[in-house]
């Protein structure tokens, strides 16, 4: 496996790792429960927080279409796997794991 692939599968792994860890701490201290209206309020709490969520709402935004046209210009299957992992897991976790994909193709076409 080359370079770029394992840094992007180890990206993906803390991608997964880091969000979920924080996903779950947020999950004990709201009784258990994940309450989306209430995790999406806690990122508009102040000022830094609502920097933070705009800008992985724009990026994820950005890296789901580049993503979308990319993998249709690469004939990449499964593009909508990626979009589902990103909403529903991380963006964090999704775009690596895209990448990781991308350049296995990149490579097996070298």
């Amino acid at each position: 496996m080359s370079i770029p692939r394992i840094i992007y599968l180890l990206l993906a792994f803390f991608g997964l790792v880091m969000t979920w860890y924080y996903n779950l701490q947020f999950m004990a201290d709201s009784g258990g429960s994940f309450d989306i209206t209430a995790f999406v309020a806690a990122g508009a709490t102040n000022a830094a927080a609502k920097s933070l969520s705009w800008d992985l709402a724009i990026a994820c935004v950005a890296g789901l279409s580049w993503m979308y046209f990319e993998s249709r210009r690469m004939g990449l299957r499964y593009f909508w796997m990626y979009m589902v992992l990103a909403l529903g897991v991380a963006f964090a976790f999704a775009f690596p794991l895209f990448l990781f994909v991308r350049q296995g193709k990149l490579e097996a076409e070298a």
